[in-house]
């Protein structure tokens, strides 16, 4: 598959997603090119009357994954894993399970 088509699927698969994801550039090495995608939230705000200077804007960027499209012209979406996502999602099942366990023994006294 020539580079070029590369970039047509590339083209295909941004229409798709939608408007909050950002393509990053290809990466390629050998038959595979590897497209990295990130979601994107921007938001912004204003405080007070039309004269006060309380305004702001956020933008928070996380990684969504990478597409890796292969020679033969097959697409494959790897997912990004976030480690600070699992490890919050563990501490607050354990918190859960303590403030349970806790409530079930101050009961049977």
């Amino acid at each position: 598959m020539a580079e070029n088509e590369h970039v047509d699927v590339v083209g295909l698969l941004a229409d798709r997603l939608g408007k909050h994801q950002v393509f990053g550039e290809p990466v390629q090495q050998g038959d595979t090119t590897l497209v990295p995608v990130a979601n994107i939230r921007i938001g912004g705000g204003r405080r007070g009357r039309r004269d006060d200077d309380g305004r702001g804007v956020g933008v928070v960027a996380r990684p969504a994954g990478a597409f890796s499209i292969s020679g033969d012209g097959s697409v494959c979406w790897h997912p990004a894993v976030s480690v600070n996502r699992i490890v919050s999602g563990g501490q607050f099942a354990l918190a859960a399970a303590l403030i349970v366990t806790a409530i079930a023994f101050r009961r049977r006294r």
